[in-house]
């Protein structure tokens, strides 16, 4: 049998989630390389969201956006969402489709593009 969470247990982890990336003033969510290469710095909202239902829904009104990404040769594969103090609160995977952040338009960012995202959610496990 696995393992589950309440429905209440399941809310105060999103609650935490949201409490440890609002520490302190406004998170980031930042895009790398599979080599670690950082390729664009998003700033969070600051409260960096809500959540209801176990759903932490993040303030994507004005879009996060980083207008001046490094670039690189490479896709971005991994994202972290990190406080203001640049520790990590969550690990994400980066795609197209089938991962935890996906970009319709591809994962390999130039300079001069504009880098961003209008909807984001991380729901906690069951």
């Amino acid at each position: 049998m696995a393992v589950t969470h309440a429905a209440a247990t399941q809310n105060n982890i999103a609650d935490t989630v949201l409490a440890d990336i609002d520490a302190g003033t406004a998170g980031a969510l930042k895009l790398y390389t599979a080599a670690d290469a950082e390729v664009a710095d998003l700033t969070l909202a600051d409260p960096a969201g809500t959540v209801s239902g176990a759903v932490l829904t993040f303030d994507c009104s004005p879009a996060l956006e980083d207008s001046a990404p490094t670039g690189s040769a490479s896709p971005v594969t991994n994202a972290k969402i990190m406080t203001s103090a640049a520790a990590n609160v969550l690990l994400c995977s980066v795609g197209t489709s089938g991962a935890d952040i996906n970009f319709a338009g591809g994962v390999t960012f130039s300079s001069g593009d504009t880098v961003q995202i209008t909807s984001l959610t991380y729901t906690a496990p069951d």
